[in-house]
This record gives structure tokens, C-alpha cells and sequence, in this order.
């Protein structure tokens, strides 16, 4: 088994308000950790954000719903917890304000 650490990125410059961006899909034979994962507000009002898990089996969550972001700042979802990502399990980010939030996600695919 190989481990791969990864950082996966995405602009939200140019996304619509309420609309989820796919940060990360757990590609097909693989195992990702979920080591760290920062929103930082690129705009200059108060955002909210929503973080949703989706799983391969559709029994989908949200990691944070609504979480509000001050202007020009980031928010730290993960503090120290870890999740595991089957194959095909997604991450999604939304934000209640059109380009308005950057992400950045930081994985270990195992293979």
C-alpha cells in the first residue's frame, strides 16, 4: 500500500452563492485521510458555509452547516479530527455568498 499526501485547492472566485463545490471525490481502489481542511473568506462581508460529506452509499452529512466566516478570515474545520474516505465519497463546500470562499484540503490517499 502506498500512502500519497496531497493538497487539493479551489478557488471560489467565480461560484455562485448557494451553490456546492466539489473539493475532493476518493477516486476508485482508494482510502483517503482527511487531514486538515481551511475556508478562508475572500470577500469583504460575513459569509456562511456548509461542509457536507457525501458518502458512497448516500447516507450523506454535513460536517459544519452555517458556520459563519468574518470577512477576510478563514475558519479551521478539522481541529485535530481525522476522516476516513472510501472510494467515490465526496466533499463538498457552500457558501451563502457568491464568490466568496476559498478552500483548501489537505488529504493522504492510501492505495
Amino acid at each position: 500500500m502506498a500512502n500519497t499526501f496531497k493538497v487539493k485547492t479551489k478557488t471560489g472566485a467565480s461560484t455562485a452563492a448557494d451553490t456546492a463545490m466539489a473539493i475532493y471525490a476518493t477516486p476508485s481502489s482508494t482510502t483517503a485521510i482527511i487531514l486538515g481542511l481551511t475556508l478562508s473568506n475572500i470577500s469583504t462581508s460575513n459569509i456562511e458555509v456548509t461542509v457536507s460529506f457525501e458518502n458512497n452509499d448516500s447516507d450523506n452529512v454535513s460536517i459544519v452547516t452555517n458556520a459563519e466566516v468574518p470577512a477576510k478570515a478563514s475558519l479551521e474545520i478539522m481541529s485535530g479530527n481525522k476522516y476516513v474516505m472510501e472510494a467515490a465519497d465526496t466533499i463538498k463546500v457552500t457558501s451563502n455568498t457568491a464568490n466568496s470562499v476559498d478552500t483548501t484540503l489537505s488529504i493522504m490517499e492510501i492505495t
